[in-house]
């Protein structure tokens, strides 16, 4: 299966690594050369020669997406640190690149809910959080 990353960010590199070492093809796009690093980091030999492609673009450019293999992907993932641009992207990649998998990193609940409504596959980390302090409190107020 073919995974491509848009941000290699700590999420997105991380992602990317789990997805290169579970045996999958995979992509990475960032606009900053130097987060490449991350990709490297911990790993007995570079990313390329693991197996991954990096492609160094802006997500919202066409031809970067192109070159970082969005027609070849069966999985896109929007990893940024910008709601927008992760929306937007990721409904290039549904909509004019057809990908069946689109997941899309949001930190904003309300948005999180509307663009899960509207077909994609949403995370959001914020609502992760809110869960879990609300599950501790509930935890301490029950012992």
């Amino acid at each position: 299966m073919m995974v491509l990353v848009v941000g290699a960010g700590r999420v997105g590199s991380a992602v990317a690594k789990s997805s290169l070492a579970a045996g999958h093809t995979v992509s990475v796009l960032d606009e900053d050369p130097l987060s490449h690093e991350r990709l490297d980091a911990g790993q007995p030999t570079s990313w390329e020669d693991a197996g991954g492609r990096f492609t160094v673009g802006t997500a919202i450019e066409i031809d970067a997406l192109l070159a970082a293999g969005v027609e070849e992907a069966d999985v896109f993932i929007a990893a940024t640190r910008g709601d927008n641009t992760n929306l937007l992207v990721a409904q290039i990649a549904q909509k004019r690149f057809g990908c069946d998998h689109v997941i899309v990193r949001v930190l904003d609940p309300a948005r999180s809910d509307w663009y899960a409504e509207q077909g994609l596959h949403t995370i959001c980390a914020v609502k992760l959080g809110i869960a879990m302090f609300e599950k501790a409190i509930t935890d301490i107020a029950a012992t």
